[in-house]
């Protein structure tokens, strides 16, 4: 059986300490039975570096460092370029592999204004260019106001994380370099755009993704999700494929690897 890539999770989340065996325990199983690689993407800097400290501990574990559209309150009384110095200077741990988990998020009335969300954005993107790292967008209810940021930023890779837009969109972003992930929303009965996004993704632009804790895949929904359910997802992305399951996970996990660096 092939071992995947999940290309975005939190194991940060708190709910992953609730469980009734230790977060270490249960990280040390997925990569021995299911899970070759895994992305933990940060929200906040805390969260940046508790994903470093454990990506210190799995050779399979990778990070990317960012502040989330919907954290941005706990940085309201700091000076964002003292932020983005920081993330920086996380950059230079040798499991930090991308910037992300950064976007818009107009959906949640809490979060912050547009504007402010549009200004994190940018310079976590201008980050990007001076580094030379991949991003890892968020993008919801936001489409088109996280297009244009990224239009503005040519130099600018990475991945559209849980992608939930249309055919047009997917090839627009596909022809600025960046990849789609599809998550275990493939497999919800409400996804009505996104199997015809999976049908017409190029072999080299498709990768593999859980969102773990959240967006568990069918049978799961609802519960805990984890790197190991993502094969669930691969299975419903083969069968709108026409391939196999393990055929689309080596092609993920190769894809992923490129994008991200990983040897």
């Amino acid at each position: 059986m092939e071992k995947l890539f999940d290309t975005h999770a939190h194991y940060d989340d708190s709910k992953f300490l609730s469980m009734e065996i230790s977060r270490e325990e249960f990280l040390k199983t997925r990569f021995e039975t299911d899970t070759a690689l895994v992305l933990s993407a940060a929200v906040t800097l805390d969260s940046a570096r508790e994903n470093i400290s454990l990506a210190e501990h799995f050779d399979g574990y990778y990070v990317a460092v960012g502040i989330h559209p919907c954290d941005l309150s706990k940085y309201k009384h700091d000076d964002p370029d003292r932020v983005v110095d920081e993330l920086s200077r996380l950059l230079d741990h040798k499991k930090v592999v991308a910037i992300g988990e950064i976007g818009l998020d107009f959906y949640w009335e809490e979060n912050e204004p547009a504007d402010i969300q549009l200004m994190w954005l940018e310079k976590q993107l201008c980050l990007a260019e001076k580094k030379d790292y991949p991003v890892v967008i968020h993008s919801r209810d936001a489409m088109g106001a996280t297009f244009d940021v990224i239009s503005r930023h040519p130099n600018v890779r990475g991945v559209m994380h849980s992608f939930s837009g249309s055919v047009e969109m997917a090839r627009e972003y596909i022809k600025r370099g960046f990849y789609i992930s599809v998550s275990g929303v493939v497999t919800f009965k409400n996804a009505a755009k996104l199997p015809e996004v999976v049908r017409m993704l190029p072999e080299d632009r498709i990768l593999l993704e859980t969102d773990a804790p959240y967006l568990a895949p069918v049978p799961f929904r609802g519960k805990l999700n984890h790197s190991g359910l993502a094969r669930y997802t691969a299975e419903k992305i083969a069968e709108i494929r026409n391939v196999s399951t393990d055929e689309i996970i080596a092609l993920t996990r190769e894809n992923g690897k490129r994008l991200f660096g990983i040897k």
